[in-house]
């Protein structure tokens, strides 16, 4: 499941998710948001015919997880990817403030455009940059309904992840160390 808040030319994606690290076969899972570009469309039918809205290239996404093995709400693997190269993320950047306190972070960096922790603000659209600081509210309450703390199951992380099983197949498959996977709790994925 994922909500979407969507402006003329950007949107906020807000989803929960389930992450395992690649190399040593740990899980983390909370709440995944993403600044993504939403590329103008031509017009199809009538001028009253549904249009196509298109979620495309990522700007900034905020990972405000858990690692399993730490206690819920300790935001122990909460990091952000301050811009990406087509679809695949910068490395992970780490602010002892995010880790600190997730949710004002995020609300800081909505209101902020990202700048608030020391980077570039996000390239949007002016009229999207005007609106979207208006909205962090709404986005931290969304993200909070999401965190690694509501999630208590791998039955119900795998219920809110069902779309994306095949990342999360793709991840157990590309493991370095595939002998450290906790495979009970990954079985909801392995189908």
């Amino acid at each position: 499941m994922q909500h979407i808040l969507a402006l003329s030319r950007s949107a906020v994606t807000i989803r929960h998710w389930f992450e395992i690290d690649l190399d040593d076969a740990s899980m983390e899972h909370g709440a995944r948001i993403e600044i993504r570009e939403m590329p103008a469309q031509p017009h199809r039918g009538s001028e009253s015919a549904s249009q196509l809205t298109t979620l495309d290239r990522p700007l900034w996404r905020a990972d405000l997880f858990d690692r399993l093995a730490d206690p819920p709400g300790s935001f122990s693997a909460a990091h952000y990817h301050p811009r990406f190269t087509g679809s695949e993320p910068s490395a992970r950047h780490w602010d002892a403030a995010l880790t600190a306190d997730p949710w004002t972070w995020l609300g800081d960096q909505i209101t902020s455009l990202g700048a608030a922790a020391g980077e570039a603000s996000w390239p949007l659209d002016p009229g999207d940059a005007a609106e979207l600081p208006s909205l962090a509210d709404a986005v931290v309450a969304t993200a909070r309904q999401f965190g690694p703390d509501r999630c208590r199951s791998a039955a119900e992380c795998h219920q809110l992840t069902r779309d994306v099983q095949d990342a999360v197949q793709l991840m157990i498959a590309t493991l370095r160390a595939p002998e450290r996977l906790d495979r009970a709790r990954a079985a909801p994925w392995l189908g």
